[in-house]
């Protein structure tokens, strides 16, 4: 049996221990999966603490298939936790317009520390930031997306588009400020 088997059990029985684990062993990735999504610490942490409540209080619902299911479920309830803030705060705006031209190649993620590369992630405005997480991280499709956000297919792609026109560019930036 494994171990996100083992802990899920163990609080579907009410243990305490087990629920204190869960939480130690992915309240991190929480907190990474939430970040890319909403950048103020305070929402984040409500969000996380929301998280949390929810995973605890509907864990009877999940259904473990396999290992990787656990944080898999965490991600996505995380994921959701944090386009309701966004929704409920009225910080989602999107445009139609596809960028015509798009920058020379983005220099190889491997070149940019992870940590770099998030904190570009959440400087893009946060209706691109949004689309780009779902897109990439969720792996939804624009018009998986487009359902989600309650928006057009082509808001979707041209969020997108504009994300990585601006992560692209300041992906650049930090390559040039490297090569001094």
């Amino acid at each position: 049996m494994s171990s996100e088997q083992i802990i899920i059990d163990q609080i579907k029985q009410g243990n305490r221990a087990a629920m204190k684990t869960l939480y130690t062993q992915y309240s991190g990735y929480a907190t990474a999966t939430c970040m890319r999504y909403v950048t103020e610490n305070e929402a984040v942490k409500d969000i996380l603490q929301d998280s949390f409540v929810k995973i605890l209080t509907s864990i009877d619902r999940f259904e473990y298939r396999g290992e990787g299911s656990l944080k898999a479920w965490i991600r996505t309830l995380v994921a959701n936790l944090a386009l309701d803030y966004l929704r409920k705060n009225n910080r989602l705006c999107f445009t139609d317009d596809i960028p015509q031209e798009m920058e020379d190649e983005p220099p190889s993620m491997d070149e940019i520390p992870t940590e770099e590369l998030l904190k570009m992630i959440g400087m893009l405005p946060i209706g691109y930031r949004t689309v780009l997480n779902l897109y990439v991280f969720e792996d939804k499709s624009h018009k998986e997306i487009a359902q989600i956000l309650g928006i057009k297919e082509n808001s979707s792609a041209s969020q997108y588009a504009r994300a990585k026109k601006m992560l692209n560019k300041m992906m650049q930036n930090y390559m040039k400020g490297m090569a001094r």
